[in-house]
């Protein structure tokens, strides 16, 4: 039984995101808050507890990253509509997104099966998209967060993300030029 408590954690994680982003919208900045504290939580003990119990799936891994990803891109975009990050920056975060799983899709349909493992440069994002958005929504909750910490944060996520990004890139055109060479080499 508990074998399935790291993917339920996940799937935890992907239903609190539409209370999040409804909470974001009716500027219930608190427990906005808090949501997202205990969807960051569950994040880092769903992994916790599939190596502790050595409860790994092919579920997991699939919807991890996937419950992260709509989890971050809800948040950002109703940060948006709210005017508390620019939009730039909801279109960066949401962009990179789009361009790695675009490039992933793509791959498998021009190559075949994929082997996927975040970076470090991406778990790094993602620790700086997450700890960006608390800051923001605590500035809303709390007195005395000073404009730079958001200044500061939004530059991180850019750049971050654009790294991130480019470093996807980068990394699956070399593989699909290694796979493209393979299947060259193969027909002849």
């Amino acid at each position: 039984m508990l074998r399935y408590l790291p993917n339920s954690l996940t799937v935890l994680r992907l239903l609190l995101t539409l209370p999040l982003g409804a909470l974001i919208l009716r500027e219930q900045y608190g427990a906005a808050l808090l949501v997202g504290l205990l969807a960051g939580l569950s994040d880092a003990l769903d992994g916790f507890l599939a190596r502790r119990l050595n409860a790994f799936s092919r579920f997991g891994a699939l919807l991890d990253p996937v419950a992260d990803k709509l989890m971050i891109a809800v948040c950002v975009l109703c940060c948006a509509q709210m005017g508390l990050v620019p939009w730039y920056l909801a279109g960066i975060v949401v962009g990179r997104d789009i361009v790695i799983v675009s490039g992933a899709l793509s791959y498998r349909a021009l190559y075949g099966p994929i082997q996927f493992a975040a970076t470090n440069l991406s778990k790094g994002n993602m620790i700086v998209q997450v700890g960006f958005l608390q800051v923001v929504l605590s500035s809303r909750v709390f007195e005395g967060v000073p404009p730079q910490a958001l200044q500061v944060g939004a530059v991180l996520v850019v750049l971050c993300a654009v790294a991130s990004g480019l470093d996807y890139v980068m990394r699956w055109a070399a593989r699909a030029r290694e796979a493209h060479q393979g299947k060259a080499g193969t027909s002849r």
